[in-house]
Protein backbone atom coordinates (compact mmCIF):
# COMPACT_ATOMS: atom_id res chain seq x y z
CA UNK A 1 0.00 0.00 0.00
CA UNK A 2 1.30 3.44 -0.91
CA UNK A 3 0.57 6.01 1.73
CA UNK A 4 0.95 9.76 1.62
CA UNK A 5 3.92 9.53 3.98
CA UNK A 6 5.79 7.15 1.65
CA UNK A 7 5.17 9.34 -1.41
CA UNK A 8 6.52 12.41 0.39
CA UNK A 9 3.22 14.21 0.81
CA UNK A 10 3.20 15.34 4.41
CA UNK A 11 0.56 18.08 4.25
CA UNK A 12 -2.82 17.15 5.69
CA UNK A 13 -5.62 16.53 3.22
CA UNK A 14 -8.20 19.32 3.20
CA UNK A 15 -11.67 17.86 3.22
CA UNK A 16 -13.58 21.00 4.15
CA UNK A 17 -12.54 24.60 3.73
CA UNK A 18 -14.42 26.36 6.53
CA UNK A 19 -12.43 29.57 6.23
CA UNK A 20 -14.12 30.74 3.06
CA UNK A 21 -16.07 33.94 3.45
CA UNK A 22 -18.25 35.84 1.00
CA UNK A 23 -18.72 38.77 3.37
CA UNK A 24 -16.70 41.77 2.17
CA UNK A 25 -14.23 43.22 4.64
CA UNK A 26 -14.60 46.70 6.04
CA UNK A 27 -12.07 49.34 5.00
CA UNK A 28 -9.43 50.11 7.61
CA UNK A 29 -8.55 53.64 6.53
CA UNK A 30 -9.90 56.63 4.65
CA UNK A 31 -7.91 55.92 1.48
CA UNK A 32 -9.55 52.50 1.13
CA UNK A 33 -13.07 53.75 1.86
CA UNK A 34 -12.98 56.71 -0.51
CA UNK A 35 -12.63 54.33 -3.47
CA UNK A 36 -16.20 53.02 -2.98
CA UNK A 37 -19.30 55.15 -3.62
CA UNK A 38 -21.29 53.59 -0.77
CA UNK A 39 -18.65 54.49 1.81
CA UNK A 40 -18.23 58.01 0.36
CA UNK A 41 -21.96 58.69 0.74
CA UNK A 42 -21.95 57.25 4.28
CA UNK A 43 -19.01 59.50 5.26
CA UNK A 44 -20.72 62.53 3.73
CA UNK A 45 -23.93 61.83 5.64
CA UNK A 46 -22.05 61.37 8.92
CA UNK A 47 -20.05 64.58 8.48
CA UNK A 48 -23.18 66.60 7.63
CA UNK A 49 -24.95 65.15 10.70
CA UNK A 50 -22.05 66.18 12.95
CA UNK A 51 -22.13 69.73 11.60
CA UNK A 52 -25.93 70.10 11.72
CA UNK A 53 -26.10 68.89 15.36
CA UNK A 54 -23.37 71.30 16.42
CA UNK A 55 -21.13 68.46 17.58
CA UNK A 56 -18.33 69.42 15.24
CA UNK A 57 -17.18 72.93 14.44
CA UNK A 58 -14.19 73.55 12.21
CA UNK A 59 -11.91 76.30 13.54
CA UNK A 60 -8.44 77.48 12.50
CA UNK A 61 -5.64 75.87 14.51
CA UNK A 62 -4.23 77.73 17.49
CA UNK A 63 -0.46 77.80 17.99
CA UNK A 64 -0.95 77.40 21.75
CA UNK A 65 -3.03 74.20 21.70
CA UNK A 66 -2.41 70.76 20.25
CA UNK A 67 -4.19 69.92 17.04
CA UNK A 68 -6.04 66.62 17.44
CA UNK A 69 -6.24 64.18 14.61
CA UNK A 70 -9.28 62.13 13.77
CA UNK A 71 -9.96 58.70 12.35
CA UNK A 72 -12.84 57.10 10.47
CA UNK A 73 -14.16 53.78 11.80
CA UNK A 74 -16.12 51.63 9.34
CA UNK A 75 -18.61 48.82 9.91
CA UNK A 76 -21.04 47.08 7.57
CA UNK A 77 -24.41 46.29 9.16
CA UNK A 78 -26.30 43.21 7.94
CA UNK A 79 -29.89 42.00 8.04
CA UNK A 80 -30.61 38.60 9.57
CA UNK A 81 -30.66 37.00 6.11
CA UNK A 82 -27.11 38.20 5.41
CA UNK A 83 -27.88 41.05 3.03
CA UNK A 84 -26.30 44.45 3.63
CA UNK A 85 -28.49 46.78 5.69
CA UNK A 86 -26.25 49.84 5.60
CA UNK A 87 -22.72 51.12 5.70
CA UNK A 88 -22.03 52.67 9.09
CA UNK A 89 -19.09 54.89 9.82
CA UNK A 90 -18.03 57.13 12.67
CA UNK A 91 -15.54 59.98 12.91
CA UNK A 92 -13.65 59.84 16.20
CA UNK A 93 -11.09 62.22 17.65
CA UNK A 94 -7.71 60.92 18.71
CA UNK A 95 -7.85 62.35 22.20
CA UNK A 96 -4.72 60.61 23.45
CA UNK A 97 -2.69 63.65 22.31
CA UNK A 98 -4.46 66.02 24.73
CA UNK A 99 -2.79 67.41 27.83
CA UNK A 100 -4.74 68.25 30.98
CA UNK A 101 -4.68 71.99 31.70
CA UNK A 102 -3.59 72.86 28.18
CA UNK A 103 -6.20 71.32 25.90
CA UNK A 104 -8.96 70.53 28.40
CA UNK A 105 -9.76 71.35 32.01
CA UNK A 106 -12.54 69.01 33.08
CA UNK A 107 -14.18 65.81 31.98
CA UNK A 108 -17.72 64.67 32.44
CA UNK A 109 -20.00 61.90 31.27
CA UNK A 110 -23.69 62.80 31.07
CA UNK A 111 -24.99 59.27 31.58
CA UNK A 112 -27.81 58.34 33.94
CA UNK A 113 -28.33 54.72 34.89
CA UNK A 114 -31.78 53.20 35.39
CA UNK A 115 -31.27 52.39 39.11
CA UNK A 116 -30.59 56.09 39.71
CA UNK A 117 -33.84 57.03 37.96
CA UNK A 118 -35.77 54.43 40.00
CA UNK A 119 -34.35 55.83 43.24
CA UNK A 120 -35.27 59.35 42.18
CA UNK A 121 -38.85 58.24 41.42
CA UNK A 122 -39.10 56.38 44.73
CA UNK A 123 -37.91 59.39 46.74
CA UNK A 124 -40.24 61.75 44.86
CA UNK A 125 -43.23 59.48 45.41
CA UNK A 126 -42.57 59.03 49.17
CA UNK A 127 -42.14 62.79 49.66
CA UNK A 128 -45.06 63.76 47.34
CA UNK A 129 -42.85 65.74 44.97
CA UNK A 130 -44.09 66.56 41.47
CA UNK A 131 -42.11 65.08 38.62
Amino acid sequence: MITRLRTGIIQPKKIFDLQHSIIPTNPTCYSQAVKHAAWRSAMSTEFQALQSQGTLTLVPPSPVQNVLGCKWLFRTKYYSDGSIARYKDRLVAQGFNQEFGLDYFDTFSPIVKFPTIRILFTVSITRNWSI
